[in-house]
């Protein structure tokens, strides 16, 4: 298995010199093809380690480490970085920029999808905080891709350094919390202590309560803000509407969970060492402000990517809320979320792209008559909003209903009464927007127009699409056994935890 991993952390990083690499012309012929190389391979790498890690841990060289928790991370990942290798070759191709352009594009991909892949992948507490930290210089980049050098008022740039900004002010708490979480580690294990995650959980009963307590607060705050938890959530938005499509798809799909990952890395050792109590609370502080924020913002949106954004950040309190609620059906629920989120998610912001290409405009208002232009891409639009909207038999209804059947086995009745309500207010905004896109048909000079005549821009565009709608009804209906060992492991993770 140590050659799988290897293979994980070098593929990728290796696509990305790659294609930074290559000369002009041949850009926009080789990068595609090594991308999608990439992309594919390292999802089959990732799941060539499930049966394994459903079993036991994965220890190797000091400062890797897999286990069911980091698996259900990569796997989530993995997925969506093959998809969209494969959706970018017809985004890029229709979107019709220079090989310059491609260039940066796939190396960027590649190199963000390489710090996604290499977190979960860390042993140490360290680690973890620099590859997550090399996720927010790439991205901030991609997100900054289109911006206009010296234009006033340039959306992407505004949006770049925005995330650059918040975001670093957020990893800095993250490091604070490092800081704390050694602290505690070396009054026990010793100075020479190398924040590996394994021995703080391990000797967690004797660690000091009040550095603890403020590294989780820290890291809940700091990693929050890469998650896009209230208050912290204000870059997102910019961020998810300005960056291109692909970008847009890996960061609400990926990156948040990536950061919601070390939160719970975070969770593990300081339940085990304080009681769930403590770190319960303050999720389901941040879960319901997230889900809250998220239900007035969906109304009045007049961007696509805009009103997707804010689903995103209604999906991360979902998965705080579920972690707060403690039970393990809950905790199995909130595993499944993340991999049904990735999946609807993803989907979504490529049916965005779709739009976007074949209207020019991300405006809702402009967004007219999708389902009769699109034959493909608009009920596939359609699914992922519906999977979104926790609509069965998707895989976010399956999970929705594990997260509020631990809610109310748990007695927390005001809690998930909130989170029914409040999911229902963004059902109900996140459906009315889209609702005029597909079914208000499109004004008679519209649909005439060439530029617009009724057919799919690019079959590179909708086959990644049919593959998540696949991913979300197995989710929904029956998903493999290997998949609920998986999770049924990593609960019991944080479960021993409580």
């Amino acid at each position: 298995m140590l050659g799988v991993i290897l293979a994980l952390l070098i593929i990728p990083l290796a696509a990305a010199v790659a294609c930074a690499v290559l000369p002009g012309p041949a850009a926009r012929r080789l990068a595609p093809a090594i991308t999608v190389t990439a992309g594919v391979a390292s999802f089959g790498l990732v799941l060539a380690l499930l049966p394994a890690v459903a079993h036991h841990d994965l220890n190797y060289l000091s400062y890797l480490r897999v286990d069911a928790l980091s698996e259900i991370f990569l796997l989530a990942t993995g997925f969506l970085y093959a998809v969209v290798a494969i959706y970018t070759v017809g985004y890029a191709e229709r979107q019709g920029h220079d090989s310059r352009y491609a260039r940066r594009l796939y190396a960027g991909l590649n190199l963000f999808a390489w710090a996604m892949l290499a977190a979960p992948l860390m042993s140490s507490l360290a680690l973890l905080w620099i590859a997550v930290e090399i996720t927010t210089i790439v991205s901030a980049l991609l997100v900054a891709i289109e911006a206009v050098p010296g234009e006033e008022g340039d959306g992407a740039a505004e949006a770049a350094w925005k995330y650059v900004l918040i975001a670093s002010a957020g990893l800095g708490l993250a490091l604070l919390a490092t800081v704390f979480a050694y602290f505690a580690g070396a009054q026990v294990l010793g100075e020479h202590y190398n924040l590996a995650i394994a021995p703080l959980i391990h000797v967690a009963a004797r660690l000091p309560a009040t550095p603890v307590r403020l590294a989780f607060l820290l890291a809940l705050l700091g990693y929050g803000t890469k998650v896009g938890l209230f208050p912290v959530h204000t870059w997102l938005p910019d961020a998810h509407s300005e960056a291109p499509t692909p970008v847009s798809a890996l960061l609400s799909g990926a990156l948040l969970a990536t950061s919601f990952y070390a939160i719970l890395r975070y969770y593990e050792f300081t339940a085990a060492a304080l009681g769930s109590g403590f770190p319960r609370d303050a999720l389901l502080a941040f879960g319901v402000a997230s889900l809250l924020l998220a239900s007035l913002y969906v109304f009045g949106q007049s961007d696509i990517k805009r009103l997707l954004a804010y689903s995103s950040i209604e999906h991360m309190g979902i998965l705080a809320i579920g972690v707060s609620f403690g039970a393990p059906v809950a905790l199995a629920g909130v595993l499944l979320h993340v991999l049904a989120h990735a999946a609807a998610k993803g989907n979504a912001f490529m049916g965005a792209g779709v739009f976007l290409v074949k209207y020019r405009t991300k405006q809702i208002s402009s967004l007219r008559g999708a389902l009769d232009l699109l034959p493909w891409s608009g009920p596939l639009f359609l699914l992922a909003i519906f999977a979104l909207s926790a609509l069965p038999p998707s895989g976010i209804f399956r999970s929705e209903f594990q997260i509020v059947s631990g809610g109310l086995s748990g007695g927390h009745y005001a809690a998930a009464a909130v989170l029914v309500i409040l999911v229902t207010v963004v059902f109900f905004g996140l459906t009315t927007g889209c609702t005029r896109i597909l079914f208000t048909p499109a004004p008679r000079s519209l649909s005439a127009a060439a530029a617009i005549s009724r057919g799919e821009p690019s079959a590179w565009m909708v086959v990644p699409a049919v593959a998540g709608i696949v991913v979300l009804f197995v989710l929904g209906v029956h998903p493999p056994g290997e998949l609920t060992g998986l999770i049924s492991r990593a609960v019991t993770q944080l479960g021993a935890a409580r």
